[in-house]
């Protein structure tokens, strides 16, 4: 069977599946449970300084999004990062690593962005035996308006400056969590990348207001009459995160910088899609928040299998596969042709690919008067979209064109050669076109 286990920036861990820092890993007994589960590894719900208390709400800290069958697609929180105090967090952290040595334990550690704060803490949770320390970096409600968080996360030139503190004080891996709150997610992590990181986790929450009660006409969660903006994640999000983990992998600066895969992992297949673009491993949350700890079995399970039949023997095999395959727009092939293709014995005749297509597309679905849906090649652009509204998997599909053919919406030839984009003379971008 394909082997799970990571080596991600020295740390190893059973599988690739972590814990992120979160509500589910704030005590020892979730952590424990979430071990016994098979979890690989547990980012600890982030530290604080022991200055002021943090308070949370006592009231509604989550808002929610659904899907139509009450699938929940993404979850709103404003909840902050521990409100136990550092040295009970510190002495069970001590204790779980004690009792589970296999398994990645990182602490996770907010405090505010002062060198001595850094130098302050870094020590204390060095003692605890934590395999490492991720700093939250990324956090967009609550602790950002006090300095700290996406707050840093947005300046590239604090995070190599904390990142540097870190490195000078602490011995063991750091890892910079980044905010997908940015313009530009290279910035940063080339900051932290600067600053000596070992590696970047990402992405954090996505600042967020879910949705407004029309009735007392406030944002939820509301407490008291009153709600704020918060943090977005879960599988809603997974497709800012891909992009965003893409780009640091794929950006000449940052290439080779470990990457720890965070938004929107549910199944095995979100975190090979995640290992594919260059992560290293996933963390993951609102997938446990929602179904329990164990669905990690069918994580582990699932991309096992996956990896035995593609031949796949570790999970190294898998990292950054798909990296070459991501390009800017300008170097996308359009040599190549498609045409959408109905299989009409599974075409359940709802027209849904034919109201989009006619209403907000190419008008390249036809219907009969006994309801039979026929692409109109001459008018097709291969958009995909019929593919996208079919309630029927596999339904609708593409099909390239082959070479020689001739596309009846253009007159043009299809090109014989798919691969020579790069250099063809109508690509303004070739030395050809030059």
């Amino acid at each position: 069977m394909a082997d799970l286990t990571t080596d991600f920036v020295g740390i190893k861990s059973p599988n690739p599946f972590w814990l992120a820092s979160a509500p589910p890993t704030d005590k020892e007994y979730n952590v424990r449970r979430a071990f016994e589960a098979g979890w690989g590894g547990v980012v600890w719900k982030t530290l604080g300084s022991e200055g002021p208390p943090v308070v949370n709400v006592n009231g509604p800290r989550y808002g929610a999004i659904y899907g139509a069958d009450r699938r929940l697609l993404g979850l709103n929180n404003i909840e902050l990062i521990t409100d136990r105090s550092l040295e009970t967090n510190l002495e069970e952290m001590a204790n779980v690593k004690a009792d589970y040595p296999d398994r990645a334990l990182i602490a996770s550690i907010m405090v505010p962005c002062e060198e001595a704060e850094w130098k302050a803490i870094l020590p204390r949770v060095a003692e605890t035996g934590a395999d490492g320390i991720e700093l939250n970096f990324g956090c967009p409600h609550g602790m950002s308006e006090r300095g700290m968080g996406a707050a840093v996360g947005q300046v590239p030139e604090y995070i190599e400056m904390v990142t540097r503190w870190c490195k000078e004080y602490y011995d063991k891996p750091v890892i910079v969590k980044l905010t997908p709150n940015i313009s530009d997610i290279r910035y940063p992590a080339r900051a932290a990348k600067n600053g000596g990181a070992d590696a970047v986790s990402l992405i954090n929450t996505v600042s967020s207001i879910t949705s407004v009660n029309l009735d007392t006409m406030s944002p939820e969660p509301s407490i008291d009459g009153k709600g704020s903006h918060g943090g977005f994640c879960g599988p809603a999000v997974k497709p800012i995160a891909l992009n965003m983990v893409a780009e640091i992998a794929r950006d000449v600066e940052t290439h080779g910088l470990p990457i720890s895969g965070i938004g929107g992992v549910t199944i095995w297949r979100d975190a090979a899609e995640f290992l594919a673009l260059g992560a290293g491993n996933v963390q993951v949350c609102t997938a446990a928040m929602t179904y329990g700890f164990k669905i990690v079995e069918e994580m582990i399970s699932g991309l096992s299998q996956w990896m035995d039949e593609k031949g796949h023997t570790s999970v190294e095999d898998i990292v950054g596969r798909a990296v070459p395959n991501v390009t800017d727009w300008q170097y996308l092939n359009l040599n190549y042709i498609a045409k959408a293709r109905i299989d009409q014995e599974a075409c359940i005749k709802c027209g849904r690919c034919y109201a989009a297509c006619e209403d907000t597309s190419h008008q390249a679905i036809s219907m009969s008067a006994d309801r039979v849906f026929e692409v109109i090649d001459a008018e097709c652009v291969a958009c995909n979209l019929c593919v996208n509204v079919c309630p029927v998997d596999g339904c609708i599909s593409m099909e390239k064109m082959a070479p020689g053919q001739t596309d009846p919406r253009t007159g043009k030839v299809v090109e014989s050669d798919y691969a020579n984009w790069t250099t063809h003379p109508n690509n303004p971008t070739s030395t050809a076109a030059e």
